[in-house]
């Protein structure tokens, strides 16, 4: 099992910028994938961003260019830097790390990162 602390987040005006991070402990080995995604009030949790072993990385559509994921591998600690946030962008901010080829999560989820973006 691995072990997740998350941390950053908070409010922001929109057009400002947050770091989230997301630091792994435990079965680190077994991490291919790091994974942020967002649930929004009333809304599902959607992908984010991701990022694996090897550097490749992924993206939601609507954020390509706004936000940024990138790692720290001797910290085994996934960050997302996001910049010209929204008042949409507002949600609970959650990562989660993926073994190579499985669809299941390596870690419980935790309660999540709250971001608010005021107008």
């Amino acid at each position: 099992q691995v072990q997740l602390v998350e941390s950053g987040g908070g409010s922001v005006q929109a057009g400002g910028s947050l770091r989230l991070s997301c630091a792994a402990s435990g079965r680190v080995f077994s991490i291919y994938a790091m994974r942020w995604y967002r649930q929004a009030p009333g809304k599902q949790r959607d992908l984010v961003a991701g990022i694996t072993r090897d550097g490749t990385t992924q993206y939601a559509d609507s954020l390509k260019g706004r936000f940024t994921i990138s790692k720290d591998n001797a910290k085994n600690t996934v960050y997302l830097q996001m910049n010209s946030l929204k008042p949409e962008d507002t949600a609970v901010y959650y990562c989660n790390v993926y073994g190579m080829g499985t669809t299941s999560p390596n870690a419980s989820w935790g309660q999540g990162i709250q971001v608010t973006v005021s107008s």
